[in-house]
């Protein structure tokens, strides 16, 4: 897999989420195994069952999230207006029909469209990467091309 890169914040996030998943949660489940054992024949106790089952949920996420950490890049935000859109940019754009926007470019575990973080690794984070203030571009949408201009970057 090759190297995604991230924000200090997105990395920050996931260093968070390993930290919880492996000294908070499997502890959780441990004790949830343990009180689910005491009920009983294992064969028949849906206690235990489930219990087991979010053990297998959290051991694949805290090998997911093992392995993501050693493929990513962290990358600081490049602010300068003249250098272009950059991850952790603001971009304020106008579409075809003069409606404005505002977008932040986020790594991908960031993005969160409905508050305007926008992956630089979507097709409006990747279109605006490394565009300057007055640029054009153009993005296929499910609903057919639109076409953004830069107006502001921040």
């Amino acid at each position: 897999m090759p190297d995604q890169i991230i924000s200090q914040d997105g990395y920050d996030k996931l260093k968070k989420e390993l930290d919880y998943l492996t000294n908070v949660r499997r502890k959780e489940i441990a004790e949830r195994i343990e009180k689910a054992k005491e009920l009983g024949d294992l064969s028949e106790n849906a206690e235990y069952q489930d219990a087991k089952d979010e053990q297998a949920f959290n051991e694949g996420r805290v090998m997911e999230v093992t392995n993501l950490l050693k493929n990513l890049t962290v990358v600081e935000g490049n602010h300068e207006k003249k250098s272009g859109v950059a991850m952790g940019s603001k971009v304020t754009v106008k579409n075809n029909g003069g409606i404005e926007k505002e977008y932040t470019i986020v790594s991908f575990n960031e993005a969160d469209p409905m508050a305007g973080k926008i992956s630089n690794e979507s097709p409006l984070g990747v279109a605006f990467l490394g565009k300057k203030q007055g640029d054009k571009v153009r993005v296929s949408t499910p609903k057919g091309e639109v076409e953004y201009e830069i107006i502001k970057i921040e």
